[in-house]
């Protein structure tokens, strides 16, 4: 369907890839993987057309189209969610206004036996069909159906796409790329403004897309439920395996080991060889000997044994003062922005060592009461207490905009860092993705996404024993999400998290705290138990959902009939109204006729000539005759 044939991208004088090829077939779900740089985004990028290449090229039939959902694009103004969502169905809404004017000619005219209205009725027939086809009668439905799936309300579809945040904005297009239902979807990084059970929303409907997808995500629960293969990106070249990214690291572990044993064992080759090199090379007898294994080693395939991230570094939160046992206590807290409600009525208790995870779609409240609970943010009513001896540590997501940007990267850490930390602080960074050069870089010039590492990565160094996370891994890769979480499972402290990564979140935690409909609600248990417990408490609604889906999907084809009856009653009356002017012109004839010969009867001249003329009657009550069938016929064609 798609092919990548022999794609050579060079990148500030480096090779980005070397000669990469694969097939992208229908119904693939491809992950694709590597670390930071290694070139995923960009082979999105040139695949949709929106990169060239240094050699190489992308084919495709002609009949193929591609859907892109960048990490980050342009997104338009002025009009509303459902109308701005609705802009993907342009063909449909041509067809809309063809049809306006089509009835509309048909309504004015006169004439409908003439070759034009004949033409006309044609017409709508085929823009009819082929409005029914791509789905004119069930894309309102669609819409709703995706913005529902991606956590936009019905209250949300008639406002404006300027009152919504970014990420709103990003779910907006994401919503778009999804309804135009293209052959290839290209999605790179689509959870990052999503909360759980949009995700889990998208989950499904990817499992069920008709067309092929390839993916780039740092969830790797996300990867291993929609993907069926994986090619993994490593030093210019690709690996393609058949299977989700779990099957992926276990073959890759492999490979590595596998590469490892023949580096080790050419390595000896070439150590014994440089030996009988040096041995034999100053003997006049061995000579040649000696320059034929020069020529051996010259021409050896060294072996190369991928680059591929470790994130084993053993890193642990410095020991923090013992809190009291209550740790943060919520009393009857609520929260309002202006007239907008965000929660009320809120308590929850937080004891010491507990770990909770704070869980619910997007403008829910989470981030509101972590800041409140940080003291970053003040309550409207109620009351937020911390308990004794509580040191607590904050992580907002705009947590770098606190950061010093005239010191390095490694000034940051270095004035925060003590113990054994110091001795490994280049370890620590290059962990969250700093190494090299990148080390000695001032702040100010680093990206958002790197701001918003090193951030986290000082936090890590500080002596809390109360941790407020909110979304700590938005930019992060899979090797320092894994460091990261290892660091927490061995933290001694009390911990709220706020997440929306299933696998991060998974075991991590012992405590759920939903946010929903302005309430909280406590789950005792880690993600996959909150996840289950939804899923039983939602049996009830979904059941309910489907009875209103099939009544919906009855009123549709309801519709769809009564559209297509109005159709034929309207040509059907149409027709009849012909019959019955021309009826009325018979009728309106033949009175006429006996009004004539009436008017015969009644004038003495004439009177005694038609009276001796048999056939007179005969013909005079013919028509008679004639009149009451078409009375019979127009009253029969009215009715």
């Amino acid at each position: 369907m798609l092919a990548v044939n022999q794609i050579s991208v060079l990148f500030a004088g480096n090779e980005l890839f070397s000669n990469v090829s694969f097939l992208v077939n229908p119904r693939d779900r491809i992950g694709l993987v590597g670390k930071n740089g290694a070139g995923k985004s960009t082979l999105l990028k040139i695949i949709a057309g929106k990169q060239s290449t240094d050699a190489g090229n992308i084919s495709m039939p002609k009949e193929c189209t591609i859907g892109y959902l960048p990490q980050e694009m342009k997104v338009n103004n002025g009009n509303t969610v459902v109308v701005e969502t609705s802009l993907t169905f342009e063909e449909i809404k041509n067809l809309e206004k063809q049809l306006i004017e089509i009835n509309t000619k048909i309504a004015e005219s006169v004439d409908y036996e003439s070759a034009d209205y004949l033409k006309l009725l044609d017409k709508l027939h085929d823009v009819e069909e082929r409005y029914k086809i791509i789905g004119g009668y069930s894309y309102q439905a669609e819409i709703e159906l995706v913005l529902k799936g991606l956590g936009f309300d019905q209250k949300d579809f008639d406002k404006k796409t300027d009152e919504f945040s970014g990420g709103w904005r990003m779910r907006i297009e994401l919503a778009k790329i999804l309804l135009k239902k293209p052959t290839v979807l290209l999605l790179d990084e689509p959870t990052n403004h999503l909360d759980i059970e949009s995700i889990q929303w998208l989950e499904d409907f990817l499992k069920n897309y008709p067309g092929a997808i390839i993916l780039v995500s740092h969830d790797r629960l996300f990867l291993d439920n929609i993907t069926n293969r994986t090619i993994e990106i490593t030093g210019g070249k690709i690996y393609d395996v058949k299977g989700n990214y779990s099957k992926y690291v276990s073959l890759r572990e492999e490979r590595l080991e596998q590469q490892l044993n023949e580096l080790k064992n050419q390595e000896k080759f070439i150590e014994h060889t440089e030996t009988l090199i040096n041995k034999f090379r100053a003997k006049k007898n061995k000579a040649a000997f000696a320059q034929s294994l020069i020529k051996k080693l010259d021409r050896l395939e060294r072996v190369e044994v991928d680059d591929i991230e470790n994130a084993s570094i053993n890193f642990q939160f410095p020991a923090a003062e013992r809190s009291g046992k209550v740790v943060v206590e919520v009393q009857d807290t609520e929260k309002k922005y202006a007239e907008k409600l965000i929660f009320s009525h809120v308590n929850l208790e937080i004891l010491r060592e507990e770990k909770i995870a704070f869980v619910g779609k997007n403008g829910q409240g989470k981030t509101t009461l972590s800041k409140i609970i940080a003291g970053i943010e003040p309550c409207s009513s109620g009351e937020i207490k911390l308990g004794h001896n509580v040191s607590l540590g904050y992580y907002a997501q705009n947590q770098a905009e606190f950061l010093n940007e005239n010191k390095t990267v490694f000034e940051t850490i270095d004035e925060v860092a003590v113990g054994d930390v110091r001795k490994n602080i280049r370890g620590l960074l290059g962990s969250f993705l700093f190494s090299g050069d990148t080390v000695d870089k001032k702040v100010k010039v680093l990206s958002g996404g790197e701001k918003s590492r090193l951030a986290l990565c000082k936090l890590m160094l500080q002596p809390y024993n109360l941790l407020v996370l909110d979304e700590p891994t938005n930019h992060l890769d899979m090797a320092s999400k894994e460091m990261l979480k290892d660091a927490l499972l061995e933290y001694t402290g009390t911990m709220i998290v706020v997440s929306h990564d299933r696998d991060f979140l998974q075991g991590l935690t012992q405590k759920v705290v939903e946010f929903k409909d302005g309430s909280i609600k406590e789950y005792i248990g880690d993600i996959s138990y909150f996840l289950e417990q939804r899923k039983l408490n939602q049996l009830n609604e979904l059941n309910q959902l489907s009875q209103q889906s099939k009544q919906q999907e009855k009123v549709v084809t309801e519709n769809k009939l009564s559209y297509e009856q109005k159709k034929e009653q309207d040509k059907e009356q149409r027709k009849i109204a012909n019959q019955i002017s021309k009826c009325e012109k018979e009728i309106e004839e033949l009175e006429n006729k006996i009004a004539k010969l009436d008017e015969e009867l009644a004038n003495p001249e004439t009177s005694t000539k038609v009276s001796a003329d048999p056939t007179f009657f005969a013909n005079y009550n013919n028509i008679k005759k004639q009149i009451e069938l078409k009375m019979t016929e127009w009253e029969s064609l009215q009715q």
